[in-house]
C-alpha cells in the first residue's frame, strides 16, 4: 500500500513538472539551420526533433526555414534569422512565452487550448509586442496584426503602448522613438501623393492573404531569441 502511494505521488509530481515546463521542439527544417547552446561558441547542425533549451540560439541560413512547436504556439523561423528562447513556463492554466528578436523574421501563431491562456511577448531592440492568442508579423521596427490584437510599444521604460487590432499595422518612428498610432498610420498611407503618371484615386485591393496547406494565414515575424 505504501509503495502504491509513493508511486502515485511520484507520478503526480512528474505530471505537474511536465505541465509547468512545456517543450520547444523543432518540428520541420528546410535548408541549413544551426543551434548554439548557452555558454558555448560552437554551432551545430539542427535536426527535426531537437529540443530547444532556454537561451539556445537558432540561426537559419539563406533559403532556410525552421518550424518550431513552442508550447501551444508555432513559430516559423524565416531565412537569415536568429532566435533564442527567454522564457517558456505554464502555471495556473496560463502559458508564458518570452522571445527576444534582434534580426530576421518569424511567423508567430498563438493558439492556446480551450480553457487556458497564452501570454506571448516578443522583444526587439526598438519595440515590444505583447499578445494573448493571435497571429501577427513583427520585425525590429514594424508590426502587422492578422488575428486578434497586440499591445505594441517602443523600447524604453516610459514608452506608451498602442493597441493594434486585426488588419492594422504600426511601426516605431525612428525620429521620435515612439510607436505610431495604427489609425494615424492608416490615414498617412491613404494621404500619400500619387506618383507621376498615376491617378490620385485610391485603388482598393484585397487584403486577403493566401492560405497555406493547413488553411491558416501565412504570417511572418522578425525575432531573434536569446543571449549570445
Amino acid at each position: 500500500m505504501k509503495r502504491t502511494i509513493v508511486v502515485m505521488i511520484f507520478l503526480t509530481a512528474a505530471a505537474m513538472a511536465f505541465a509547468q515546463n512545456p517543450e520547444a521542439v523543432i518540428r520541420e527544417i528546410t535548408g541549413t539551420v544551426e543551434l548554439k547552446t548557452s555558454g558555448s561558441e560552437i554551432w551545430r547542425p539542427a535536426s527535426a526533433g531537437d529540443r530547444i533549451e532556454k537561451s539556445t540560439v537558432i540561426s537559419t541560413s539563406f533559403k532556410s526555414i525552421a518550424v518550431l512547436a513552442v508550447g501551444s504556439s508555432t513559430l516559423t523561423v524565416r531565412p537569415l534569422t536568429r532566435l533564442s528562447l527567454q522564457e517558456l513556463v505554464s502555471q495556473d492554466n496560463t502559458e508564458t512565452l518570452n522571445v527576444d528578436l534582434r534580426a530576421g523574421r518569424v511567423r508567430v501563431d498563438v493558439k492556446p487550448p480551450a480553457g487556458s491562456r497564452a501570454n506571448v511577448t516578443v522583444q526587439t531592440p526598438s519595440s515590444t509586442a505583447s499578445v494573448r492568442g493571435t497571429v501577427f508579423d513583427i520585425d525590429p521596427v514594424s508590426l502587422r496584426v492578422h488575428e486578434g490584437s497586440v499591445s505594441y510599444r517602443a523600447a524604453g521604460e516610459n514608452a506608451r503602448p498602442v493597441m493594434v487590432s486585426e488588419g492594422q499595422s504600426s511601426q516605431v518612428d525612428t525620429a521620435s522613438g515612439k510607436t505610431v498610432n495604427p489609425y494615424a498610420q492608416a490615414e498617412a498611407a491613404r494621404a500619400l501623393p500619387a506618383l507621376p503618371g498615376m491617378s490620385s484615386t485610391p485603388v482598393v485591393e484585397s487584403s486577403a492573404r493566401p492560405k497555406n496547406a493547413q488553411g491558416s494565414l501565412d504570417i511572418n515575424v522578425g525575432i531573434v531569441w536569446g543571449n549570445e
